[in-house]
């Protein structure tokens, strides 16, 4: 079983970062309730507000990819659809 970390970034559009850091802080919850969740933690870039980033960590590629398709992520999408310019995952295993 290998650990599967990722790093998701969000780019809010200009005045938007409020309610897109709000349905954000809304997974921190459910998320870490979800199986095979090592580390969750949301960030805020200090040089450009807009853009938010997770660090994640998970068990194995197995409950990283529940994770990507469990309710509250499909519903974060789907209420976020209109207020995201771009957003990107990357999911990577450990090397050293």
């Amino acid at each position: 079983m290998t650990r599967v970390s990722c790093v998701a970034i969000t780019l809010a559009k200009p005045g938007c970062e409020d309610h897109v850091q709000a349905a954000l802080a809304a997974l921190i919850e459910p998320v870490h309730q979800e199986r095979g969740v090592i580390q969750y933690e949301m960030h805020r870039d200090v040089e450009n507000p807009r853009r938010f980033v997770f660090i994640e960590q998970w068990e194995d590629r197995e409950t990283f990819d529940a994770h990507c398709v469990a309710p509250h992520i499909i519903a974060y999408l789907d209420e976020t659809r209109e207020l995201i310019e771009h957003s990107e995952f990357f999911a990577m295993e450990r090397l050293g």
